[in-house]
């Protein structure tokens, strides 16, 4: 990487190797890997039912299925990237392949809930292995700008849309098979996408010279498990609980211990060389509202579909499959037309201006609402504008590291987008049950026409809350991302401003 000074600003330019022949088959593998593991945040949500029922454990405990997964995940995601970094990729890449799939075989073959929280945990420490390698063999592989456009759009869409893909393809099994199979199926997915990376990935070590930064990775993974564990508690106990205010500022502390040792360490876990870039920071952000905001899609409207308009599960997801296709067409659309011509700054705070609108128009259901004059519509803009957002976002935020800092910076990004989507759970989560509570009060909690609408209440609240999510998201992504397009240095690499 060399240096040049314009202006006082040192400005890095990254070399740029030649592009691999087999770059096209390894974004299939990358996109079947990175489906894999959006999946399970959403496919085992539908089954929950069902898995309860068979294995006979509480309400209280059914959280634990989908928090077991998040806790591990986001707790491990920046010491998975570095290992990535450190070991190799593509070992990094078929281990997490591999455990994934043995965990969820595991989850598949459940005899009670301790064997189902456990599977869903090592899912989660698998997937913070997997995740981020996948993402930076994509950074590393596509050295061409616009092709390494078209490929980010391909992997943000997936990202972006793969909750509702989840929820269809949790929907499809559960309704046609068993509950087990929404886990069962990982394993002939991993087995696609291992045979394709033992092909196809070399095993590049790009930071071979660095050491594991051991306390870092404590550090980090406390804070991150304190923060997501804070949050999830949100849900079943009230902020002023220990158990959840406890945990949250235990999460600050950690992390800022963390910031204050990454600036002193010899080989840190998270180089802040890796946050300096304005438009790096900027697409962090984005993605963290991202998350947080699509909750109340994905959540709310299911509940919605199911419980007011009496979907099934297979109804369900595809119901959400008109806000897929619209992702993916504005997803090309936004990383390889708009993003090289206009920049960042006017198309990520376009995408989350649409998303807004998309989602305060949701907000106007009600009991007599039909899907396709309340609902269709909407998802329809809501994607149209989260495919404006996602794909640049990931983009921008993985492209012009160093080739040794790849893996931490794709961790980065997957981890802004599990806490982001932890805060969203608990903040609206909380705020729709307020909305109910305060609608009933005074009226006869007893009439099934009252309960039927304070809970349009709560579904209204969480869509009005995410709008506003989004909304903030506009004014951040304006005001932080550099004005104009990214400049190629003369070796034709992403130029970094640090």
């Amino acid at each position: 990487m060399s240096q040049t000074v314009k202006n006082g600003i040192p400005t890095y330019a990254v070399q740029t190797p030649p592009a691999s022949p087999k770059r096209w088959w390894i974004l299939a593998v990358v996109a079947i890997a990175q489906l894999m593991v959006v999946l399970d945040a959403t496919i085992v949500n539908i089954a929950l039912p069902s898995a309860q029922a068979d294995l006979g454990f509480s309400d209280a405990n059914r959280q634990w299925i989908v928090t077991a997964y998040a806790l591990a995940f986001a707790s491990l995601l920046l010491l998975g990237g570095r290992i990535a970094d450190l070991f190799g990729r593509k070992t990094a890449f078929l281990v997490g392949v591999v455990g994934f799939a043995g965990a969820s075989a595991l989850g598949g073959a459940a005899t009670g809930f301790g064997m189902l929280v456990t599977a869903r945990a090592l899912q989660g420490v698998f997937g913070a292995l997997l995740a981020p390698a996948a993402l930076s063999l994509l950074n590393t592989t596509f050295t061409d700008a616009r092709e390494r456009a078209r490929a980010f759009s391909v992997y943000g869409a997936i990202a972006g849309a793969g909750g509702a893909v989840g929820l269809l393809l949790g929907g499809l099994l559960t309704d046609a098979l068993d509950w087990r199979w929404t886990l069962y199926v990982n394993v002939a997915i991993a087995v696609v996408a291992f045979a394709g990376g033992w092909t196809l990935l070399a095993n590049h070590r790009d930071a071979a010279n660095s050491k594991l930064d051991v306390p870092g990775a404590v550090l980090v993974a406390g804070g991150l498990f304190s923060l997501v564990y804070g949050f999830s508690n949100a849900e079943t106990h009230p902020w002023g609980s220990p158990r959840t205010w406890g945990f949250l500022v235990a999460g600050a502390v950690l992390l800022a211990i963390f910031s204050w040792w990454q600036n002193r360490a010899a080989h840190p876990l998270l180089p802040l060389r890796v946050l300096l870039d304005r438009n790096r920071a900027a697409s962090y952000l984005a993605v963290l509202i991202t998350g947080a905001g699509m909750f109340g899609v994905f959540l709310f409207l299911t509940y919605y579909l199911q419980l007011n308009l009496g979907f099934s599960p297979t109804k369900t997801g595809v119901a959400f499959l008109p806000m897929v296709g619209a992702l993916m067409v504005t997803a090309q659309l936004g990383t390889t037309v708009l993003l090289p011509r206009i920049g960042p700054k006017t198309v990520i705070a376009l995408g989350f201006a649409v998303a807004t609108a998309g989602m305060a128009w949701l907000t106007g259901i009600g009991l007599g609402s039909h899907y396709l004059s309340a609902v269709l519509p909407q998802l329809v803009v809501i994607g149209v504008g989260l495919g404006l957002v996602m794909p640049p976002a990931m983009q921008l935020a993985t492209g012009g590291v160093a080739a040794e800092d790849a893996g931490v910076a794709s961790a980065t990004v997957n981890a802004m987008q599990q806490v982001g989507g932890s805060i969203g759970t608990a903040l609206l989560n909380t705020l729709a049950a307020s909305a109910a509570t305060d609608y009933l009060a005074g009226k006869d909690a007893t009439s099934r026409l009252v309960r039927a609408q304070a809970t349009i209440e709560s579904y209204t609240t969480a869509f009005g809350w995410s709008a506003g999510f989004f909304a903030a998201g506009a004014v951040i992504a304006f005001l932080l991302y550099r004005r104009g397009t990214r400049q190629p240095s003369v070796e034709g690499a992403p130029v970094v401003h640090m």
